[in-house]
Order: C-alpha cells, then sequence, then structure tokens
C-alpha cells in the first residue's frame, strides 16, 4: 500500500481516486474547488491538501487528472505546485489528456529532481472510470510504468507501455483520430439509412455482426437515432483532444485531413449549442430525412 496524493477530482479522477481508497492505499486529494475535495473525504475517507504542493508532501505517488497542458502546468510546475514537495525517488502519473510537449517537460523536470513521471492518459470515458475498468497507454521508463501499474491496476483493465515520455500522449491521440472518424462514417450511415426509409433497428442487425461493426456502432447508433446525446465524453473535450492531435500532426509532418474535417464539424456541434453533448451528438448537423 502507498501514500498517494491525487490531484483532480472531475468526473474522471474522483473515481479512480476512489477506487484507490477501497484498494486500501492512503490518499492526501486535492481540487482546485475544495468543496469538491471535501464531499469526496466523507465519501472514500483519506486527507484533503489546501495546495498540491501540501498534498504531495509525503506522498510516494502522486497522481493527476486535470483539464488542460495549462492546469497540469500549474499543479505540477506552480508556485504551489507538487513538484515542488515530491521526495527524490518519488513517481508522478499524469492521467490529463494534454500535449506531448507538456508530457516530455514533466519528463526533464521531473529527472533534474529525481521524481519519475509517467504520462499515462485513458480511454473508457467516465464509465470505465466509474468501474475501474480503463485502458491506459503509459509514456515513460520501463522501471517508471512498472511502478505505476502496481497502483493503476486498481482502476484500469488494460495498461500498455507504449514508450517513451510523450508516447503516451501521441498514442491517445491516435485514439481521438480513430473515433472522430468512426463517428462520422457512423453519423452519414445512419442519416443515409433514415433517408432510404429503412427500419434503423434491422439495419443495426444487418451490419453489426459484419466488417462494419465497432464499438460506437454498438453503442451509439439507437441513441444517435434518438437524438439521445448525454453520455460522457464532451464535444468541447473532443475539440481540444483533436486540436492537440493537429498540432501534433504539424510538428511530425502527418496528414490529417478527415481529422481536420471532422474537428471543424464539431465546431459547428459547439455553434448549435452541443459543446457539452457526447462526442456522438456529431450527427446533428447533417439534415435529417
Amino acid at each position: 500500500m502507498a501514500n498517494i496524493a491525487f490531484i483532480g477530482l472531475g468526473v474522471m479522477g474522483g473515481p479512480m481516486a476512489g477506487h484507490l481508497a477501497k484498494a486500501g492505499h492512503s490518499l492526501t486529494v486535492y481540487n482546485r474547488s475544495i468543496g469538491k475535495a471535501k464531499t469526496w473525504a466523507e465519501t472514500y475517507g483519506g486527507t484533503v491538501a489546501i495546495t498540491p504542493a501540501k498534498a504531495a508532501e509525503e506522498a510516494d505517488i502522486v497522481i493527476s487528472c486535470v483539464g488542460n497542458d495549462d492546469d497540469l502546468s500549474q499543479i505540477a510546475l506552480g508556485r504551489d505546485g507538487a513538484f515542488r514537495a515530491m521526495r527524490e525517488g518519488s513517481l508522478f502519473i499524469d492521467h490529463t489528456t494534454v500535449s506531448a510537449r507538456i508530457a516530455r517537460q514533466l519528463f526533464v523536470e521531473g529527472e533534474s529532481r529525481g521524481i519519475h513521471s509517467v504520462d499515462a492518459p485513458v480511454s473508457g470515458g467516465q464509465a470505465g472510470a466509474e468501474n475501474g475498468k480503463l485502458s491506459v497507454m503509459c509514456g515513460g521508463t520501463e522501471p517508471a510504468v512498472a511502478a505505476a501499474r502496481i497502483v493503476m491496476q486498481a482502476y484500469a483493465a488494460r495498461i500498455i507501455h507504449v514508450g517513451a515520455a510523450g508516447a503516451g500522449q501521441t498514442t491517445k491521440m491516435v485514439n481521438q483520430i480513430c473515433i472522430g472518424g468512426v463517428l462520422q462514417g457512423l453519423a452519414e450511415a445512419l442519416r443515409f439509412a433514415q433517408a432510404a426509409e429503412l427500419d434503423l433497428d434491422k439495419v443495426f442487425d444487418a451490419v453489426s455482426g459484419g466488417a462494419a461493426q465497432s464499438w460506437q456502432m454498438e453503442n451509439r447508433w439507437k441513441t444517435m437515432a434518438q437524438d439521445s446525446f448525454d453520455f460522457g465524453f464532451a464535444v468541447d473535450w473532443m475539440r481540444k483532444d483533436l486540436g492537440l492531435a493537429l498540432e501534433e500532426a504539424r510538428a511530425n509532418g502527418a496528414s490529417l485531413p478527415v481529422t481536420a474535417m471532422v474537428d471543424q464539424f464539431y465546431a459547428d456541434v459547439q455553434a448549435m449549442g452541443g459543446g457539452r453533448q457526447d462526442t456522438s451528438s456529431l450527427v446533428r448537423r447533417m439534415t435529417r430525412a
């Protein structure tokens, strides 16, 4: 059992920290909204800290799950950031989806302080966090990832070490590129079936067992047909993630024409007021027959 500081108790971080508490680890938690941290502690036990540095003072492992590059930089490297208080030999695990650039920066900063760092973005959404079934893609050294695996298994069904620092984040970009393309294809297929006046349930039964099958089809075909879009990962966050992928592609020379198009389609959904709807709301921008 480890002394763990967990920073960021949102829809992903809160359940993940809960699994660690249930597994018997000793937790100190920090959240920008202290009320949320106190509510978490009332449910799971543990200690509430007033800054990331205070949370990290006695920790063997610091885990973060915040919003974006700026948030991560603040809680790790800011005036009251965790790195200022972490002991030599301790481990920093970041589950935020951020740029590969900041993941590499934290690795270098950590090395200079004797801190091991793993960039470990996750896939599986809120349901995966709540059920302890997340997929984690890790960048960092083999010893650091091996140490992180011991605690991450409390909330993850799959943990893959994909490469050096930053590789976890670039792999998450691959994940989001795939999801965006699949959802656009699914949206077009659904609207085409409606225009052809087909029975959507029978169409689903016919195509979902073959090469067209996907997780998105299995889980979103029927809800998209019902104009129901309250299923987790929001359009606003998807646009952030696709923006990271497009930025990285400009740096590494990759061509992402479909991703760039889907990103703009999501901008249309935002303009329609769908920023907090889930990513399957991509279908909204297409005319219903």
